[in-house]
């Protein structure tokens, strides 16, 4: 075990600070989403989506 774990120790690191990345850009969707924050800059006139994701307040 030990000596699998010296020949793939490269890709152990690398797998480990790819999964931090991960965990932490989750971790901050989760939060920005809970917040209330979302992707969206709320400017529709040039959106594809222009008055169907949010609520247009006129009607």
């Amino acid at each position: 075990m030990a000596a699998w774990f010296g020949a793939n120790i490269g890709n152990i690191i690398v797998i480990l600070i790819l999964a931090a990345v991960i965990a932490l850009s989750i971790r901050s969707i989760i939060k920005d989403k809970r917040s209330g924050k979302g992707s969206c800059g709320n400017g529709c006139a040039h959106c594809a989506m222009h008055g169907k994701c949010h609520a247009v307040k006129d009607r």
